[in-house]
């Protein structure tokens, strides 16, 4: 593989030409995937314009909208990794709400927010109806180990060490699931698109190494 330094303004640039060009001019359903520290959510946000001028509307989804009731969540405590990796996400409802409604012949009709962490309830969020050739971006973590089905997959990654570094001490606890997914998933080897963010100012691509 080589890895390419690129900057924060040629990445998003990138990804929308790629983005714009997939899907053969249905809906596309991507994944932006990556721990906190990696602003998956930064990242999705920055392509809504240049995807809109390259007349690919987008509607952005965020995964943490998606979490299950705290009752679930703490089941086995508020800092429990493994349940962070395996029982956070509803991903039950990311598909069914999000998901299969965009995937083709589905109803286009998307729910943006099931569920508000913050107060525990429903967030009663409105239908919004994905529009022709349209590009559903849902960003969040370890959102590539299950049955999600995406169309195109970019995972954000860094090392280890950038990782911790960049974790608030507060949610270090997290840790060990991101491992995890790592070493039993191991987006890095599967992801359409790879960049490195080990410093959120000098990302760098991750491309596949050319057979001549």
């Amino acid at each position: 593989m080589r890895v390419r330094p690129i900057t924060p303004e040629l990445l998003v640039d990138e990804l929308a030409e790629r983005l714009a060009g997939a899907g053969g001019g249905g809906w596309l359903r991507v994944a932006v995937d990556g721990p906190p520290a990696a602003e998956p959510g930064r990242l999705a946000d920055a392509l809504v314009d240049p995807l809109r001028v390259r007349s690919r509307p987008a509607v952005r989804v965020d995964a943490a909208d998606f979490l299950r009731p705290a009752s679930l969540r703490y089941e086995y405590g508020r800092t429990n990794p493994d349940a962070y990796y395996t029982g956070w996400l509803d991903e039950a409802g990311l598909r069914r709400e999000v998901l299969d409604p965009a995937a083709p012949g589905g109803s286009g009709r998307v729910l943006p927010s099931l569920w508000d962490a913050a107060t525990d309830r429903a967030t009663r969020a409105g239908y919004l109806t994905l529009p022709p050739a349209g590009v559903l971006l849902v960003s969040g973590s370890l959102l590539l180990g299950g049955a999600l089905p995406f169309d195109l997959t970019v995972h954000l990654v860094l090392s280890p060490g950038a990782l911790a570094r960049r974790t608030p001490v507060s949610a270090r606890w997290t840790l060990p699931a991101f491992a995890r997914y790592a070493e039993e998933v191991g987006p890095s080897m599967f992801a359409d698109v790879v960049v490195r963010m080990d410093d959120p100012r000098h990302p760098a691509m991750v491309d596949p190494e050319n057979i001549g």
